[in-house]
């Protein structure tokens, strides 16, 4: 396959960004999305050209680093997958396809298709935690009878990777759907039930300090989510948070 790659090009947070185009070719349809912009790197540093920056790490769709908005969608155009499980057969040859960073006040750009996502990791420490009595006076939490469809929900919220999909793809900037999947993990299981207050009012309040916007009620978020995160959980954290705003 011969592509025509135009990728953001940023120096770092400070410097004025542009789109550059590249072309590559003999790309296989068989190379992950990310092979492929290794591919694209080992040509560029061979010919003296600053390689592009992006994040990955595991490359098995469980870290959520790969944060690529590919042609106007996040993670690119195969459904619940990372950029790292996207496949190159979901292009043409000679395709023309746009790789930009995901876009967020709160997702500051680092450089080129790196954003910093540590917004992120202050929300889950506001509040998306359990504490635990680890003096050796502690339950086994298999004693402690959960109802399945409990149980399952919660594991399905606990499925979020963190990789910001939902940000980039509302037109609001919400991270709502991130949130919400932190707050239900824990507002379904017995274990989450002592801090339940605490923790939907520090991770709401932490949310709107890092600048994220509102819910659009669009639903993009879910359907942009590699792990299908569902919109239910958005639903079940503003009735946890109007029940700690009523309770004080």
């Amino acid at each position: 396959m011969n592509l025509t790659l135009k990728i953001w090009r940023q120096a770092n947070a400070d410097s004025k960004g542009k789109t550059e185009t590249y072309k590559i070719s003999e790309v296989s349809p068989d190379m992950s999305f990310l092979e492929m912009m290794d591919m694209l790197n080992e040509e560029l540093i061979e010919k003296g050209i600053d390689p592009v920056a992006f994040d990955h790490d595991c490359r098995e769709g469980i870290c959520g680093m790969c944060s690529m908005f590919i042609n106007g969608e996040a993670h690119g155009p195969d459904r619940l997958v990372t950029t790292c499980q996207l496949h190159m057969r979901k292009f043409n040859d000679g395709d023309t396809i746009t790789i930009e960073p995901f876009r967020a006040k709160a997702f500051p750009v680092i450089k080129d298709l790196t954003v910093d996502r540590s917004s992120f990791d202050r929300i889950q420490q506001a509040g998306g935690f359990v504490s635990v009595n680890t003096s050796g006076n502690t339950q086994d939490a298999n004693a402690i009878p959960i109802e399945k469809s409990n149980a399952d929900k919660a594991f399905d919220a606990a499925a979020c990777i963190g990789c910001g999909a939902c940000v980039a793809t509302c037109k609001n900037a919400s991270a709502m759907l991130f949130v919400s999947a932190k707050v239900s993990q824990y507002a379904l299981l017995p274990q989450g039930k002592v801090e339940a207050t605490d923790r939907v009012t520090n991770m709401v309040n932490q949310m709107d300090e890092e600048g994220f916007g509102n819910c659009t009620n669009t639903g993009a978020c879910e359907v942009e989510c590699p792990k299908g995160i569902s919109l239910e959980n958005i639903a079940r954290m503003n009735r946890e948070y109007l029940y700690a705003s009523l309770k004080g």
